[in-house]
């Protein structure tokens, strides 16, 4: 194993890569499906440099017997391994189903015990406007029903992050695990499942609000305006803003009913997410780690004044209207990292029709976390093997390229890359991955200590105060993003060919 240079001025710019591993290592009977393969793998990524892994740690698979039955027997096998083998970890709760989502390999359901709640409470699940229930992941709207033997749904997750700290203390107390990723929606992202692709939905289709009606007959009883209904005129899963009068030029949405819902709408995201940091933070206080998020990158539509496909996720994100750094600023309450998507994509890839800026949105979301002041995580969403990708995501993780004095004006914390599998491993493909690891780590030999050169993790303290949804809202004012070079740390196919 390389120990790193003591070169500091440019550790101060590596940047650590973890490798996504797949989705059913730990299969859906909760067994530890391919140990001996698994370990010539981790052997592998580690030979290469690699600083860690992530994993899901599905909710489907560990209380599947029953309520409060918890099994780790199989996930306590996996992160051993992974501690033998030299590698840091990041935990995803994963909350969601598995299957339904592009990438999807395997079906992993959420808690039969939990599913069977909807035979006479349909309502935990969200709702499309045709009246299609959604089982992925529960409602938002019954975060705070006890309806599943007298517990609530944040009390089910929050009593699932205790369960894993008891079950994990050894790994906790030994720092083999940077962070916990908290899933919060389809895919663990915070979002709603606006673009099921099990439902009908194509790419690059505007999607469907999800709905919560009680909750929004309640709001806008309360705002005095009880005949406002939820929108009848957003289209269906597969149309393009101009066919709906919502999204169209001069549409519903710019309306005060509009703005009123979408407001609405995205806020009860922020709500969510906070009331689940919040658990987290109680469950693993004390630790050292830190806690993280996913968002969704809905780059389609983006270029399209209605952003439609972001608006009908749940991030209300308009040229006037910054919905992004809504979310950053909620997670300084919880000292949080941002993890975002789509971070290998160029614009140039994208069908011109669908008004697709993947790189655009990377650039406002990544500086909205950074003027904040919070970390912003990246990984890929889609499996990219060549450079053309590694370059994209290389300039997205260090926008100004490296410092050669000490640390770059802003960089990510991590980039995790989706997924170990024997594609990668392939000669080609894992030379080209290689380089990408050394490009990563600013050329400097492996860093077992990297955090130590950028914001060391500390034992987790007490989530801050509330923020008022009105000091919130302050961040939608839009501001320009940071500047992005067009170059940077980027590497060549030729040099690929004679490495």
């Amino acid at each position: 194993m390389a120990l790193a240079s003591t070169n500091d001025a440019l550790l101060a710019n590596y940047v650590p890569v973890y490798v996504m591993l797949p989705l059913g290592v730990v299969n859906a009977e909760n067994v530890f499906e391919d140990p001996d393969g698994l370990r010539e793998q981790l052997k592998q990524l580690r030979a290469a440099d690699v600083d860690g892994v992530m994993v899901d740690v599905w909710w489907g698979i560990i209380e599947s017997k029953g309520p409060s039955s918890y099994e780790w027997g199989a996930y306590r096998e996996l992160f051993k391994m992974v501690q033998e083998e030299g590698l840091k970890l990041r935990a995803i709760m994963s909350f969601h189903q598995c299957g339904g989502n592009v990438g999807d390999a395997v079906y992993i359901p959420i808690p039969q015990w939990v599913r069977d709640v909807a035979a006479a409470n349909p309502d935990i699940f969200y709702t499309n406007r045709s009246g299609t229930r959604n089982p992925e992941y529960l409602s938002l709207g019954v975060d705070n029903e006890p309806l599943f033997g007298g517990r609530t749904a944040v009390e089910l997750y929050s009593d699932f992050m205790k369960s894993f700290r008891e079950n994990m203390a050894d790994f906790l107390h030994a720092c083999l695990i940077r962070d916990i990723e908290v899933g919060l929606g389809p895919a663990g992202e915070l979002r709603y499942p606006s673009y099921p692709q099990v439902q009908g939905w194509n790419f690059p289709g505007i999607g469907e609000f999800q709905y919560v009606t009680a909750d929004f007959r309640q709001a806008v009883a309360e705002a005095g305006h009880p005949d406002w209904k939820l929108p009848d005129d957003a289209g269906e899963y597969n149309d393009t803003p101009e066919k709906t009068k919502f999204f169209a030029e001069n549409g519903t949405y710019l309306t005060e009913k509009g703005k009123f819902f979408l407001t609405w709408y995205s806020n009860k995201l922020l709500k969510h997410a906070d009331q689940i940091l919040d658990r987290a933070n109680q469950a693993f206080l004390g630790c050292k780690l830190k806690l993280a998020i996913k968002v969704s990158g809905v780059h389609w539509w983006y270029k399209d004044a209605s952003h439609a496909a972001e608006l009908t996720a749940g991030y209300y994100n308009l040229k006037v209207r910054d919905g992004y750094r809504t979310i950053a600023r909620q997670l300084t309450r919880h000292d949080a990292i941002l993890n975002f998507t789509c971070v290998e994509m160029r614009d140039s890839e994208q069908p011109e029709e669908a008004k697709s800026r993947p790189e655009e949105l990377v650039q406002q979301v990544l500086s909205a976390a950074w003027r904040e002041g919070i970390e912003v995580a990246c990984e890929n969403a889609l499996n990219r093997y060549d450079t053309a990708a590694y370059n994209v995501m290389l300039r997205n993780a260090r926008p100004n390229g490296i410092n050669p004095n000490g640390p770059p004006k802003v960089r990510i914390s991590a980039l995790t890359y989706l997924r170990l599998s024997d594609v990668l491993l392939e000669s080609e493909n894992w030379a080209i991955f290689k380089l990408f690891v050394k490009k990563m780590h600013a050329d400097q030999d492996y860093c077992p200590d990297s955090q130590n050169f950028f914001k060391p993790i500390t034992p987790m303290k007490r989530s801050k105060p509330e923020i008022p949804i009105e000091k919130i809202l302050e961040a939608t004012e839009p501001l320009e993003p940071y500047p992005f070079d067009p170059v940077t740390d980027m590497f060549s196919d030729e040099t690929s060919e004679t490495s």
